[in-house]
């Protein structure tokens, strides 16, 4: 890596938050779209945040580079056919993989994914993660603005019982404080 933080003398792409709210029977994934390469913003309404598995019960955003989010979004459907819907099995058996198939291992994404009754964060090092919280809520955030997404969340989350109005309120936060989050955001909900 060198100074300015690009690996192998390439542009390294910046940017984007999801966060992902599960409180009052509501699960929601919310993204912004902007695409940075360097200071130069290269696409301001990319889709982050999408639908996945039979009949779209599961619903995931990511952040890091976009062909490998996208690789990721395909094995994890294929889980999910593998393992009939189940969520938990199916992000548990990928970040196996993810973790130590030659191929897999490069891929430099992270995921939130969640169904109707689970919240999770499945990075590269063969984490599943859910966040805490317990049955009231859970909120958790990753990429560039993720931090910021994640405590104006937090904020929110005692003064706010909509899961919706938290994941939004905290995006335009996160917009308003990282230059590589925008306020064209992606909203899914199960």
């Amino acid at each position: 890596m060198n100074s300015n933080g690009a690996s192998h003398g390439l542009i390294e792409w910046h940017g984007t938050t999801i966060i992902g709210v599960r409180k009052g029977g509501k699960t929601v994934i919310a993204g912004d779209g902007q695409v940075s390469m360097g200071n130069t913003v290269m696409k301001p309404n990319a889709r982050k945040v999408r639908r996945i598995g039979e009949g779209g019960k599961v619903i995931a955003g990511f952040a890091g580079a976009t062909a490998d989010a996208f690789t990721l979004f395909e094995r994890l459907e294929r889980k999910l056919e593998q393992y009939r819907g189940q969520l938990m099995r199916s992000a548990v058996e990928l970040a196996k993989d993810w973790r130590t198939d030659k191929y897999l291992r490069n891929l430099e994404a992270l995921m939130i994914v969640a169904d109707a009754e689970t919240l999770l964060v499945l990075t590269g090092n063969g984490d599943v993660l859910e966040p805490e919280g317990g049955t009231h809520s859970q909120i958790t955030a990753i990429g560039s603005g993720g931090n910021y997404a994640l405590a104006a969340a937090r904020a929110i989350d005692a003064y706010e019982e909509d899961a919706e109005t938290i994941a939004r309120k905290a995006m335009q936060v996160a917009a308003d404080i990282c230059v590589f989050t925008n306020d064209r955001v992606t909203v899914e909900t199960v």
